[in-house]
């Protein structure tokens, strides 16, 4: 039998097909997105149309991971209200703000919800439309995330045998600000507060089932967000730490236990098998890397071979990346900052060198806060389309403090969907135990001078 996956990410669509019994990959397909921090959702749709032509019709059960936090806003005929705004945009921090202080402060947040919403968060964006688009916020009946909504758009309608409304798992639930990971409930009393009204949300599904039939004929699974659908894909055990270097950088676990983190650092998501996934996310990972290059009118391998041309920290240089605001610290109006140029270290490798260990350096406080959390890592792992860099995996275990093993190049977010595809077909306790990725080791001296000249900048920059 075969799946196939979909990973609906901020740039782009992607599908494998698999088999069902192992995993093994035997087909992809890919579609961009449009730019931005917005996106009309039909725009995802036919990304999946696009990126799964040939391949989905093939599949006997499908699953669907997407990026998180992305609020889809429909009227009671099923319409989007409006384009979707997702996880990166940061204009609802004032909200966030707000809706912390209404009720409890960040304590209270964690104990509820398991995180302190930042502006990423769905219940903030709900709060930013109420303010400023209350003709939209009437409108809205119902309130999805970008995987709910994709799943819901597969599935044949009711009359036909498909799912009667739309469904979502705890694992995306957990990123929204009103969902309580702990108890696996929605909270609507926060979601009515932040849109001023009532709001349907979608029925939460159990981690292996089928939630309905998609115009094929394939199964569908309950889908998930795009980190949970990675740990899945890695088949994370106890003691492994993801550092993912995409879009956003992001390093998280799963564990038994959530934790409720009143910092707001880590985020206590749910994971898609019934665990949790402590989660500390940055705003600014690969596209630091991508902005540099095109500083340097250079290509991504060009300016991985200048920064490895540099010595460790870069010659006095050091970049705090904070390109586009940033999540962790939580400072969404913050800019990025270029700090110790002389006209002696003012060299494309030094700038291509000071770029890949800001972003390391900003993941490498990442994994601190999880480790503060109670996670215990065993094991590290990096991924990401940033990780095909020769020059994060070389000097990553030197920033981060400990070897590093590098699964072979794939897409793990997809793979995980459809592997959450095919334990719908086999329902169990557990995941169908596909094979464990190939990967390759790095290691390298650490260089704690390097982290700490970047936390001088860190923290000399704080509001």
């Amino acid at each position: 039998m075969l799946v196939a996956g979909v990973d609906c990410s901020t740039q782009s669509t992607k599908v494998v097909l698999c088999h069902a019994e192992d995993g093994t990959v035997i087909g992809t397909g890919s579609a961009l997105h449009p730019d931005g921090t917005e996106c009309d959702p039909r725009a995802w749709w036919d990304a999946l149309l696009a990126a799964g032509r040939g391949l989905l019709d093939r599949a006997d059960a499908v699953g669907v991971a997407a990026q998180q936090h992305g609020m889809v806003a429909v009227d009671e005929a099923g319409r989007v209200v409006r384009p979707a705004i997702l996880w990166n945009d940061t204009r609802s921090a004032g909200q966030a703000d707000e809706l912390i202080a209404e009720f409890g402060g960040p304590g209270e947040w964690a104990r509820r919800t398991g995180s302190v919403p930042t502006a990423s968060f769905t219940v903030t964006k709900l709060r930013w439309m109420a303010e400023h688009e209350p003709a939209n916020a009437g409108r809205t009946s119902m309130v999805m995330l970008p995987h709910d909504w994709l799943t819901w758009q597969l599935g044949l309608k009711e009359e036909e045998g498909g799912a009667s409304r739309p469904v979502t798992d705890r694992g995306d639930a957990s990123g929204t600000g009103y969902f309580s990971p702990a108890d696996a409930n929605w909270l609507p009393s926060l979601a009515k507060a932040a849109l001023g009204r009532e709001v349907e949300v979608p029925r939460v599904a159990a981690p292996s089932e089928v939630v309905g039939q998609a115009w094929w004929g394939a199964s569908l699974s309950a889908g998930t967000g795009d980190n949970m659908g990675a740990a899945l894909g890695l088949g994370l055990g106890d003691g492994d730490v993801v550092v993912s270097v995409g879009t956003s950088g992001t390093a998280f676990a799963v564990t038994p236990a959530g934790p409720a983190d009143p910092t707001g650092a880590v985020a206590g998501f749910a994971d898609a098998t019934g665990r949790f996934l402590p989660l500390v996310c940055t705003l600014n990972a690969a596209r630091v890397l991508t902005v540099t290059a095109r500083l340097l009118d250079v290509d991504a391998g060009t300016l991985s071979a200048l920064a490895l041309a540099a010595r460790p920290g870069a010659g006095g240089l050091t970049l705090l990346p904070y390109l586009d605001g940033e999540r962790t610290p939580n400072r969404p109006g913050a800019a990025g900052v270029l700090s110790g140029l002389t006209t002696a270290n003012a060299t494309r490798e030094n700038l291509a060198r000071a770029a890949v260990e800001g972003v390391l350096c900003g993941l490498a406080d990442a994994m601190d806060h999880l480790i503060a959390a109670g996670v215990q890592p065993r094991r590290v792992l990096l991924i990401g389309g940033g990780a095909r860099s020769e020059a994060v995996r070389a000097l990553a275990p030197g920033i981060l403090g400990t070897a590093v093993a590098v699964p072979e190049a794939a897409e793990y977010v997809a793979i995980g969907a459809a592997r959450q595809a095919a334990w719908a077909l086999a329902p169990g306790r557990e995941p169908p135990p596909w094979p464990a990725p190939p990967s390759a080791g790095y290691q390298a001296e650490p260089v704690p001078w390097v982290r700490e000249k970047y936390a001088a900048l860190r923290d000399a920059t704080a509001p």
